[in-house]
């Protein structure tokens, strides 16, 4: 299903402390919080599908509430409410200001790192690295989703990534999440300390994992990808890929939702790489902000 209205936050600029909030109206002209953080906007684009293509306004906040937004009236509405609203917390851990995700691939074949640590003993001292460096969260993954990778049995993955998890949980109070697109993955590593979920197709790969999403509690990473890691960037078509990235994002939102997962646990990733050929990558970071339009903490994966 396709929004018909989208809204992307423009002028964003770090705000003095209370510059602007829901209970200072007055402040509006001075630029609207950002999620909640340290960060305002001052301008927004709103983007529209038409038959010949996406139109694109700008306008100023001080048009916001004197524009006549017609149909749209509601979408926009809560689409502005959803770019405002503080974020909650992740596991317990505060966004109030960018987290840093260290990666850690058990793999041979992983975009930058594969078979660097494809041992648990070396993985594990990588990813004590990375704490020490400031990472506030460890992926570690078993299965390579590069382009072109091929995919990994549910029992080899197991043997890569458990006893890195394992060994982690035991030496680190750093959170943990397990990148994986299988629903036992996800059991078992939840089972070893894992604190978040992350999967690489939101959830639609395995048909079990949305049950095993909604019951292991944890938050979950939803990405979008355009097709299977094997053949996802032989010849990607989008309409519009930012607003096709937002739309399949929004959808598996509502999903996980209306399964029982609360927004409050919701990540969204739209991507890079996966499903994209250069244009479109760099259509979608120039258009980032956008993201925050669904109302959950957005995830930037550029390895």
């Amino acid at each position: 299903m396709q929004r018909s209205i989208y809204i992307r936050p423009l002028g964003i600029y770090a705000a003095r402390q209370g510059a602007a909030s829901p209970e200072a109206p007055q402040e509006i002209w001075g630029g609207l919080p950002l999620a909640g953080g340290p960060l305002a906007f001052s301008a927004l684009e709103v983007l529209e599908r038409a038959p010949g293509g996406t139109v694109r306004r700008t306008i100023g906040l001080g048009d916001l509430f004197e524009r006549d937004w017609g149909r749209n009236t509601l979408a926009a509405s809560d689409l502005i409410e959803a770019i405002r609203a503080p974020r909650s917390r992740l596991a317990g851990l505060s966004l109030d200001r960018p987290r840093i995700m260290g990666i850690v691939n058990v793999t041979p074949d992983s975009f930058s790192d594969g078979g660097q640590h494809g041992g648990a003993a070396g993985a594990i001292a990588h990813g004590l690295k990375l704490v020490a460096e400031g990472a506030d969260i460890l992926d570690v993954g078993g299965e390579s989703t590069r382009p072109g990778s091929d995919y990994v049995p549910a029992e080899d993955e197991l043997r890569r990534v458990m006893p890195v998890i394992e060994g982690l949980r035991a030496k680190t109070d750093a959170l943990i999440s397990i990148d994986t697109r299988k629903a036992e993955v996800m059991r078992r590593a939840e089972q070893a300390g894992a604190d978040i979920l992350n999967d690489v197709s939101a959830l639609t790969h395995d048909p079990d994992a949305l049950e095993v999403a909604v019951e292991s509690g944890l938050p979950v990473m939803l990405m979008h990808a355009q097709g299977d890691p094997k053949t996802m960037n032989d010849n990607p078509q989008y309409s519009d890929v930012v607003l096709d990235v937002f739309d399949f994002l929004e959808q598996r939102v509502r999903a996980c939702v209306a399964a029982g997962i609360p927004k409050s646990r919701l990540v969204a990733d739209p991507g890079i790489g996966f499903g994209k050929h250069l244009h479109h990558n760099v259509a979608v970071l120039n258009a980032m902000s956008l993201y925050h339009g669904l109302g959950v903490p957005v995830l930037l994966g550029a390895s």
